[in-house]
Parts: structure tokens; C-alpha cells; sequence
């Protein structure tokens, strides 16, 4: 398959990296000095599932030069996705499947207005993959999975095609007929957790460990779970219990990404999680008091302190 990495950060150049090892035609576009890296040096994965070095990799900075594809993997940061839609055209045939795996609930609303429904996919990516010096991949623990899927519960051959190219690479893909219920699913988990250890500069073993901390985590997953009920997702009841349990089961040492953005000064993804939450909390008539405390906090630290 001919596919584009739209974003190679973390997640998208692991999985890009991988399916580029199985001989998938994939092109990176990247930016800045993690751009110049790869292009001199080349693009390295460090992981316990296996390490990976790609001498000469396909990358750009400029989807014009790639011409249209059959599958994009849109992993930007997620205050990036209108200004990378917005050069995505010259990717684009007919069939194109755009698959987002960014954090948050609202990216495949806004890749479809910009780019067309047709072309937009589902998507999550649960994984833990750093940036961990330009043109260097660093993969924390073994979990790396995909999970993708049209929006309207169909099986498409695009997906299908899609999910063989994950096999042979061995990543662990599912192809899903409820994608809309996998990013709430997600979403519910990682929402909550990303603001509490952002807001307390903690690990998830300590905040687990506090009786006030842990209670104010499994609100705020309860928040989340009832802004999904609200928005008509079918969450199960089960969910609380299941993403407390998924804390309960991560390494004392585990921090989110939110919060290794904020100790090193970058722009946090804020609005697009407990902001968010807060934001449709007060649409929908939910109360979300945690998010929106945790949104009001942290929000003088969101555009960052060191300019990237």
C-alpha cells in the first residue's frame, strides 16, 4: 500500500517505521530539525517489541511531492489538524482513506468538513512513543496497537487492505464497526488521567496510591463516561471500573505525555481534553466539575513556556 504519515512524532513514525520494515511504500512528512535528522541520519525505533533503523526513509516536509495515496495516518498534534488539512489535498484520490490517531473526540468531525467524509476513518492509537531526540523513536513498554474503522460501522475493503498491512508489519490492529465507541472509549481514559497528572506533576503510581487523588480520578472518568451517555455513545457501564483498573495496572512511574510537555515548557493539548470536556459539559448540561477545574488551572501553562 502506498500510505503517508502525516505527523512522524511518535506515534506515527513508530507505526509508519514498522510498515515501512514490511515493505509498505510509506512517506514520512515531518518538520524542523526532526525533519533534517531523518532525512541525514535517518529514522531509528527504540523498543522492547524490537528495535528498527531506516537508513534512507521517505520524508518531506511538502505532501505535494508524494501525490495521492491509499491510506494517510493523521498523528499532528492536535492544535495542527486545520493547518495540515489544509495541505493535504495533493494526497487525495478518490479512495483515500485519512485515518486520525491523535487524543481527543473531535478530530474526525473537522478532517471530514475540510477534506470530505468520504475519505475520513476512525481512529486510536494506544501506544507510548516519544520523540526522544530528532530522528529518534523511543517506545515505553510493549502495548502498541491500532485501532481503526469507517465511521459508519461498515467493512470496507480499504480497511481490510489496511489491517492485512498491519499484520505483516506485526502490529496488532482491529478493525473495528463501532470506531465512534473505541475514541470515546479511549478518550474516557485518557482525558482524566492526562489532567490529573498535569495538574499535580505526578505519576500515576502516587496518584493512585493518595485516597483524594484517586477519588478525583475516578470522577473525572465518570464525567467523561456521562458526556459519552449524553452524546448518545454507547458506552458500557462497566467503563469506570475497567480505566481505574487499567491505572491500578500501570507503572508507578507512568506519566502522560501532557505531563512531560508541561515539565519541559511545550503547549499542552488542554483544549482538546479536560477543556474539551468542560466545554460539552456545559453544552450538553453535565456537570464536569473536576475537568473544568483541572481546565481553569492549567490553562495559564497552555501555549507553553519554550516556544515549541
Amino acid at each position: 500500500m502506498k500510505i503517508a504519515v502525516m505527523g512522524a512524532g511518535g506515534v506515527g513514525a513508530y507505526f509508519g517505521a514498522r510498515l515501512t520494515e514490511a515493505n509498505e511504500e510509506v512517506t514520512f512528512i515531518a518538520r524542523g530539525i526532526h525533519l533534517d535528522a531523518m532525512r541525514r541520519y535517518g529514522l531509528r525505533i527504540k523498543s522492547v517489541n524490537g528495535n528498527v533503523k531506516l537508513i534512507s526513509p521517505y520524508v518531506t516536509d511538502d505532501p505535494a511531492e508524494i501525490g495521492p495515496v491509499d491510506i494517510i495516518l493523521f498523528t499532528v498534534k492536535l492544535w495542527d489538524t486545520e493547518v495540515a488539512s489544509d495541505i493535504m489535498q495533493p494526497l487525495l484520490a478518490p479512495e483515500t482513506a485519512l485515518i486520525s490517531l491523535q487524543n481527543g473526540i473531535f478530530a474526525e468531525d473537522i478532517l471530514a468538513d475540510r477534506l470530505g467524509a468520504e475519505h475520513v476513518m476512525g481512529g486510536v492509537a494506544q501506544i507510548l512513543s516519544v520523540i526522544s531526540e530528532p530522528g529518534v523513536i523511543s517506545h515505553t513498554g510493549s502495548m502498541s496497537r491500532v485501532i481503526f474503522g469507517e465511521r459508519d460501522g461498515s467493512v470496507s475493503i480499504r480497511g481490510e487492505q489496511l489491517q492485512a498491512a498491519f499484520a505483516r508489519a506485526g502490529v496488532d490492529a482491529k478493525l473495528s464497526n463501532n470506531i465512534d465507541k473505541d475514541i470515546w472509549q479511549k478518550f474516557s481514559m485518557l482525558a482524566p488521567l492526562s489532567g490529573l497528572t498535569t495538574l499535580t506533576r505526578l505519576t500515576c503510581g502516587p496518584i493512585m496510591a493518595e485516597a483524594s487523588t484517586h477519588d478525583l480520578l475516578h470522577r473525572a472518568v465518570q464525567e467523561v463516561v456521562a458526556l459519552g451517555h449524553a452524546k448518545g455513545i454507547a458506552l458500557d457501564d462497566s467503563l469506570v471500573a475497567q480505566n481505574m483498573a487499567f491505572y491500578a495496572g500501570l507503572p508507578e512511574d507512568f506519566g502522560s505525555s501532557m505531563l512531560h510537555d508541561i515539565q519541559a515548557g511545550r503547549r499542552l493539548e488542554l483544549p482538546f481534553l479536560s477543556g474539551a470536556v468542560a466545554r460539552l459539559g456545559m453544552e450538553l448540561d453535565v456537570p464536569t466539575p473536576v475537568h473544568a477545574f483541572i481546565a481553569a488551572a492549567l490553562m495559564p501553562h497552555a501555549q507553553g513556556s519554550s516556544g515549541s
